[in-house]
């Protein structure tokens, strides 16, 4: 049988970045973004650098949020030394370097741990406690980070959020419209990449209006799909869609293709439910 080939669903933005690195790994990948990023109107943004000064600590939900927000950098303002940037993901931390926040204040869950979340990232931040009267501001889209909010405010920090960007769901080109009934006609021939739950009700959307134009009246039927999920709460929304196989990789680009080659030694039917 033919090799599947990936079909990336991050955001535009992030896809060339995501591709390039599969390809040197050998893995044929396609994007289809499932959620479209609209840049705030930056008023937030603002907002969250003038309280940066007397913040202990910045969060950012996702790279989006990075480039959202250093979108509005304000000339001449650096980052200030006392103020810990912390992320989930390598993705994110890529960005922050990249902008010139030093490594040594950047925040994030071990390279080592189970899985790259705000569960795993609480304990690095409570050891660079105490939090009580201490800034913390939530940079993020629509929302996001609830949880670590709400840890953050039990341990007393004044948690403060900034809404930099939202999240749509896309508006896809003839091309990725194509790539999207293709892969369901085709699913034996494809491995989506989920790295976010919204993307999946965005994704069970869309199908829907493909299944409709390709055999009028069907339902979009995602039972002999295969999906790799970067969490657990994504697998969740993955099986509720009706995804046949769903494997849990870690966010990074070696542990996404050790899942997308393993999907592809074994048949569907030779995993569990």
């Amino acid at each position: 049988m033919t090799d599947a080939r990936l079909l990336l669903t991050r955001p535009r933005p992030q896809a060339q970045d995501w591709l390039q690195r599969l390809a040197r790994h050998g893995v044929a990948a396609d994007s289809l973004p499932l959620i479209d990023i609209v840049p705030g109107d930056g008023l937030a943004a603002a907002r969250a650098w003038a309280s940066l000064p007397t913040a202990a600590l910045a969060m950012f939900v996702s790279p989006n949020a990075v480039a959202q927000f250093f979108a509005r950098k304000p000339a001449n303002q650096v980052w200030p030394q006392h103020t810990l940037a912390a992320c989930v993901g390598p993705g994110s931390a890529k960005a922050l370097l990249a902008h010139g926040v030093p490594a040594a204040l950047i925040v994030q869950p071990p390279a080592d741990a189970a899985s790259l979340d705000s569960e795993h990232l609480w304990p690095v931040l409570q050891a660079r406690g105490p939090w009580a009267g201490r800034v913390c501001l939530m940079l993020r889209g629509d929302g996001g980070r609830e949880w670590l909010a709400e840890r953050l405010q039990e341990a007393g920090a004044q948690t403060q959020f900034f809404s930099v960007y939202q999240r749509r769901c896309p508006q896809l080109s003839l091309t990725e419209q194509a790539l999207l009934t293709q892969a369901m006609r085709t699913p034996e021939q494809h491995v989506w990449l989920f790295s976010s739950a919204e993307a999946i009700g965005h994704l069970a959307s869309l199908g829907s209006l493909a299944s409709v134009a390709f055999v009028t009246g069907a339902a979009a039927d995602w039972s002999r799909s295969r999906c790799i999920c970067t969490h657990e709460r994504i697998a969740a929304r993955a099986r509720a869609l009706g995804c046949g196989l769903v494997v849990l990789a870690r966010p990074d680009t070696a542990s996404v293709v050790e899942a997308f080659h393993a999907i592809q030694r074994r048949p569907l039917q030779s995993f569990s439910p």
